[in-house]
């Protein structure tokens, strides 16, 4: 018997036509696209084949000049306009993260914090746009179609600005967002129907930026979340900085720029990922541009060794915050480590053993790591993406039950929180409540919309402030105010306001401070309208120059091997030809590019040909006839 057929309004989909959607991880360090096919999740890939998107960008003056893996080989060369880790500002003010060690020129504008880059002002919703944007290119030319909308995953612990962010980053990106889902909810749905789990598990789910841990209980089709809780500003990035600052001290220096910051940063990463397959690690300090003055390092020189041990006092602390945080979480969902059936781990930090030790011994069972812990995130969200586009076959139903990850609430007098809506409540959810006047004659009241778990207004997260007017005069305590709050599925906010007497009512939707308004986003789609000519434009001719830096590379590179096959003649058409390509890349001119790139493949036609013929007479030189038909 199905027990409910999911599918969002309009997106049922006729017999025989199967809608196009996809799941997509937006990650800290890397993003992933992923769709159903031939019954089975699977993440795309790209042209090269890789599946993962290193979540960076690299800005010049025309715009975007390299995004994820190109992006990634110039991130120490230009730490200003390479912004990787943009999953950490979203929705984030300057308040929020000026503690953060960051290498970019930060604006400490009102509401969301803004970067300064090469191409002008970039807020952390259009960087991750352009991210969004990639992967919808991406999974359209794989698929063969237009996407009919995205299930994007977000940390179960971010808050409404953050969602909202994402939401609206989607929306810059041309992607419908289906649902915004939480990361460990999506691995519980991959590990769910993929298995045929059933339980109460723990997900364990430590990124590059974020931690969440969430209690779900599975049975029979349906997903239930019973707690979440976790940490948006704590991953993998966090124990890079830790061993970073430790290299730091052993190395006794100090002051580094931009550049060598993002330097060491990298060595550490690598250190730290090495150290997960071996004992110990030398850390190369000689790859830092301009350090000098490392006599004391002598063994090897200007080297730093590093072992498993290190390691764990270093990050040891880390590791015990997750665990609080899981403890706190296992206590809101009122389940005993005992008593779980599993614990599923998700994320790249999880590899890490230091990690997978701590969360075996804490929980008292080895830990669950049978999917790709980078690309659980990714199929959980095709899954139910497929499913909300109306693609689930009848009869096959199953049933999601998210939860609230802050409480939601409003001040009353003397500053303090009340809350209407508990963590952990069950998605979508509406609760009421009433309220009255403070003073004899009261006309108005200011509605002040908060979240957090705190007991003063002042240490919660301000989301929205409306007013209720043109309330009756009636004595203090007469009027009655009753304040609905309703969050969807996407744990977003609406709230209303009303006095039941006369019934004069106020509502908002909650749109955060950090968010963009809907002029802002409504000037973005237009400006990226407007430029889509000149942006198609950028892209043919930076395709053309990679093209022909690869054709170059490739003759260059045969010519050293085989120049003694061609003649004085053939040797110079080849040469002239290759100077021709590459005088025409100071061009910029794509058709100039293509021809000359034309002109150089033709020259080298009959060459190819004769490397082909001298690589087949090596390889049957010595033998006879049998022992090639053998071969």
């Amino acid at each position: 018997m199905a027990l409910l057929q999911i599918a969002e309004p309009d997106m049922s989909a006729a017999p025989h036509e199967h809608r196009l959607a996809v799941g997509i991880d937006l990650g800290t360090t890397y993003s992933l696209v992923a769709a159903m096919r031939s019954g089975s999740a699977s993440c795309l890939p790209d042209t090269h084949g890789q599946v993962i998107l290193p979540s960076v960008v690299q800005y010049d003056q025309a715009g975007i000049k390299n995004l994820g893996q190109n992006a990634l080989k110039n991130i120490q060369n230009d730490p200003e306009n390479t912004i990787s880790s943009i999953k950490r500002l979203m929705g984030r003010s300057w308040q929020d993260i000026n503690h953060l060690r960051l290498p970019y020129r930060l604006l400490p504008k009102e509401g969301m914090v803004q970067l300064e880059t090469a191409a002008g002002i970039k807020s952390p919703v259009e960087v991750s746009a352009d991210i969004l944007s990639e992967l919808r290119q991406r999974a359209e030319q794989t698929l063969g179609g237009e996407l009919v909308g995205a299930v994007i995953t977000v940390p179960a612990y971010f808050d409404d600005s953050q969602r909202q962010a994402t939401k609206d980053a989607a929306r810059l990106a041309g992607i419908h967002v289906l649902r915004l889902l939480n990361e460990p909810t999506a691995a519980a749905v991959a590990y769910g129907l993929d298995k045929a789990i059933q339980g109460v598990y723990a997900i364990y789910d430590l990124g590059g930026g974020t931690f969440d841990i969430s209690i779900l209980r599975l049975s029979n089709g349906i997903f239930e979340v019973l707690a979440t809780g976790g940490n948006s500003a704590l991953g993998g990035d966090d124990f890079d900085l830790a061993l970073a600052d430790w290299v730091l001290a052993q190395a006794q220096l100090s002051n580094l720029n931009k550049g060598q910051m993002r330097q060491l940063l990298c060595l550490c990463r690598q250190a730290k990922e090495a150290l997960s397959q071996c004992e110990s690690f030398h850390i190369d300090l000689n790859l830092i541009n301009g350090i000098d003055n490392l006599e004391h390092l002598n063994s090897p020189p200007n080297c730093i060794k590093i072992n498993t041990e290190i390691l764990a006092s270093i990050c040891t602390n880390l590791i015990d915050q997750t665990l609080k945080a899981s403890a706190k979480t296992l206590e809101d969902a009122e389940i005993l480590p005992h008593e779980l059936n599993g614990v599923v781990l998700v994320g790249g930090s999880t590899r890490m053993p230091l990690v997978q030790q701590a969360v075996s011994q804490f929980f008292g069972k080895n830990p669950l790591c049978s999917i790709n812990p980078d690309e659980v995130v990714a199929l959980g969200a095709a899954i139910q993406a497929d499913v909300l586009a109306g693609n689930r076959p009848e009869g096959n139903d199953w049933l999601l039950l998210d939860v609230i990850p802050l409480s939601l609430g409003l001040e009353t007098m003397g500053g303090l929180s009340e809350r209407i809506i508990p963590r952990n409540s069950t998605l979508p959810v509406a609760r009421a409540q009433d309220f009255t006047t403070f003073k004899d004659g009261q006309t108005a009241m200011m509605i002040h919309v908060v979240q957090g778990e705190r007991e003063l207004v002042s240490e919660n997260r301000s989301l929205a402030r409306f007013e209720l007017r043109d309330i009756a005069p009636m004595v203090a305590g007469q009027a009655r105010i009753r304040v609905t709050f309703q969050v969807d599925a996407d744990g977003l906010l609406s709230v209303s306001a009303q006095e039941t007497v006369s019934g004069i009512q106020a509502s908002i939707t909650v749109k955060p401070s950090y968010g963009l308004s809907d002029e802002e986003i409504t000037n973005m789609l237009k400006g990226g309208f407007e430029a889509a000519q000149t942006d198609m434009q950028a892209r043919a001719l930076r395709e053309a120059q990679v093209d022909a830096q690869r054709l170059l590379q490739a003759v260059q590179s045969a010519l050293a091997a085989d120049a003694n096959l061609l003649n004085p003649s053939e040797q110079q058409i080849i040469t002239n030809a290759y100077l021709q390509l590459e005088n025409s890349l100071q061009e910029n001119e794509t058709e100039i590019i293509k021809h000359a790139s034309n002109v150089l493949s033709e020259a080298t036609e009959h060459f190819a040909a004769l490397r082909m013929n001298r690589s087949i007479s090596k390889a049957l030189t010595g033998k006879n006839l049998n022992e090639i038909s053998t071969d």
